[in-house]
């Protein structure tokens, strides 16, 4: 189910909330951010918008944020969102050594860097997501902040595009 744009703009601050709740992960302190600086022309400039109210958000917000991601295995708290993304890599059928090198590769990544390994799945098989977990890994704490940053934003991205017509 979609919405205009143009009807996004001329929500309330709780109904564009719900609406827009969901684009980062747990994380509705984003839409709620950016609802003063409606109307959007564009949903560029909403995605723009959004990325800059996680920029501009605290240590603590932004690491919550991160964290709020479900990472690559399943988990209860995983929205629905989420849940179509990994389906969509295949992620829900793993092997028992792919689910296996997923774990190990998770826990690695979440003990090192305090997160967990986030990328937008979209267009990606499980060896691309495998690939780039590993060679991730490798990164410091700030390189790969700023890349989990970065791939939390192309998920909003997407999901904004599945959501909101132009």
């Amino acid at each position: 189910m979609s919405i205009q744009l143009w009807q996004l703009n001329t929500l309330s601050r709780e109904r564009f909330i719900g609406e827009l709740g969901a684009i980062f992960e747990h994380s509705p302190w984003v839409a709620e951010r950016i609802w003063p600086y409606r109307p959007f022309r564009s949903l560029r400039e909403l995605h723009e918008a959004m990325m800059h109210a996680v920029g501009e958000a605290t240590e603590e917000q932004t690491l919550a944020l991160l964290r709020a991601h479900p990472g690559l295995a399943p988990r209860a708290a995983m929205t629905d969102e989420s849940a179509a993304e990994r389906r969509s890599a295949g992620l829900d059928a793993l092997t028992p050594d792919e689910s296996g090198r997923f774990a190990d590769l998770n826990a690695a990544y979440a003990s090192k860097h305090g997160f967990p390994f986030i990328i937008a799945v979209r267009g990606k098989t499980k060896a691309d997501i495998l690939a780039a977990m590993a060679r991730r890994l490798e990164n410091d704490g700030g390189m790969e902040r700023r890349q989990a940053l970065a791939e939390a934003g192309r998920i909003a991205e997407l999901r904004l595009r599945d959501r909101v017509e132009e």
